[in-house]
């Protein structure tokens, strides 16, 4: 009997001494790993485009992440990888591009079920113009639209948040929401004495990509002899090539003769799909828009994949201050190489590229990488495009009279 209890003390004691042992491995690895991480970080990082260290005071994160850790009242509602968050997003927003943003895991689930195609919220684009938030475009349909609200609104406020120094992330975080509740905004607009509240009731909102009809040459639909072709691309999302596509043979098997391509309120999407219907229209070849990734380094083209169908077809394109980015590229493109007018108002500017990078937590970074230069070099960032053929859209008039100068000019056109 007693030297099982014997033997129950020794294993005891055993257990005890690896246990501490375990602990104190365990704070002297905190120790260290405080010390080589927290404690001595680096006192210069190298900058990688000169390739020379920058000098920086990196201990003065740790400093306060410790202080707000230690002083903090309430200290349940420390969350510490919301913590990390922040900081990596404070980070990115010093940059001072409000177009570079960091997306947490949830963030970047919406942001890409957006691009698919649908989403709960007003259904507009946003983007950053003279340093204020602008309505891009209203999608047609949305409840932006039949709310009111038009390209080149200033959004002053969301509810009550005032937008001045706000991002888009944050703008969109606060204007999506569930379907059948409201979102106020308040809405700066030139036509407008004072600034005018617009209640805009949420919906599931279903991102239209294609349209297209036949017109006589005097406007009117479903045209025969002489027709033309009015195509409405209203985004360049995943799904449009092969609407496109469909479209592309629809026309050819019609009467059609000419092109109206209709690019307002277009906000763009993506560089690869623009590229992608570029290549209906260009030669083989063809730059469709330089890639500037700044000084002393080589300009990258995007050329024309082909099959290049409409290439003989006369073609007029319509812009307006809601076109941007892959629209802009598109009618950019289509005036350098083939000379074709632009009809209608100065387009929005975005001519910035912006490169999504996937972290290892499915949080991620969309990051200003270079901008957009038309084939001829012009370009388009902040500065948009300018038409061929200016005609202010309309506000008394129910026509659409920047159509009818399109339908006006292009019926001349050989």
């Amino acid at each position: 009997m007693k030297d099982k209890f014997k033997k129950a003390i020794k294993i005891t004691v055993l257990i005890i001494a690896f246990l501490g042992f375990g602990f104190l491995t365990y704070k002297f690895g905190v120790f260290v790993g405080e010390e080589n991480i927290l404690g001595t970080p680096p006192s210069s990082i190298v900058n990688q485009e000169t390739g020379k260290p920058e000098k920086i005071d990196f201990s003065i994160f740790w400093e306060a992440w410790r202080k707000t850790e230690k002083e903090f009242l309430k200290k349940e509602k420390i969350n510490y990888q919301a913590m990390v968050y922040g900081a990596i997003k404070g980070m990115v927003d010093s940059l001072g591009d409000p177009y570079t943003s960091f997306f947490t895991p949830e963030e970047t689930k919406d942001f890409e079920e957006e691009l698919s195609g649908k989403y709960e919220g007003v259904g507009m684009v946003v983007g950053i113009k003279e340093d204020q938030l602008t309505v891009i475009s209203p999608l047609k349909g949305s409840p932006a639209e039949t709310g009111g609200l038009k390209s080149g609104d200033k959004i002053v406020k969301i509810e009550e948040v005032y937008t001045r120094d706000i991002t888009i992330e944050e703008a969109v975080k606060l204007i999506k929401g569930p379907r059948g509740t409201e979102v106020r905004l308040l809405i700066q607009r030139k036509e407008l004495p004072e600034p005018k509240e617009f209640k805009i009731k949420r919906e599931l909102i279903t991102i239209p990509t294609l349209e297209w009809e036949l017109l006589t040459s005097t406007g009117e639909a479903g045209g025969e002899e002489g027709s033309i072709a009015l195509i409405r691309i209203y985004q360049f999302n995943e799904i449009l090539p092969s609407e496109f596509k469909k479209a592309v043979f629809q026309i050819l098997n019609s009467s059609a003769k000419k092109i109206i391509l209709d690019l307002r309120n277009n906000p763009g999407g993506y560089l690869e799909v623009a590229q992608e219907v570029a290549g209906w229209f260009l030669k083989k070849g063809d730059v469709v828009v330089w890639q500037d990734e700044g000084e002393n380094k080589e300009k990258k083209p995007y050329n024309s994949e082909g099959p290049s169908v409409f290439f003989e077809y006369p073609i007029v394109v319509l812009i307006n201050e809601g076109s941007a980015s892959g629209a802009e590229i598109l009618a950019g493109a289509l005036r350098d190489q083939l000379g074709v007018k632009l009809i209608g108002e100065t387009s929005f500017g975005k001519g910035s590229v912006q490169e999504k990078i996937a972290l290892s937590d499915n949080s991620s970074l969309k990051i200003t990488v270079a901008k957009w230069l038309t084939p001829k070099g012009d370009s388009i960032d902040e500065k948009g495009l300018t038409p061929d053929v200016e005609v202010k859209a309309s506000e008394e008039n129910e026509n659409d009279v920047q159509l009818d100068k399109a339908i006006e000019i292009i019926k001349d056109l050989r």
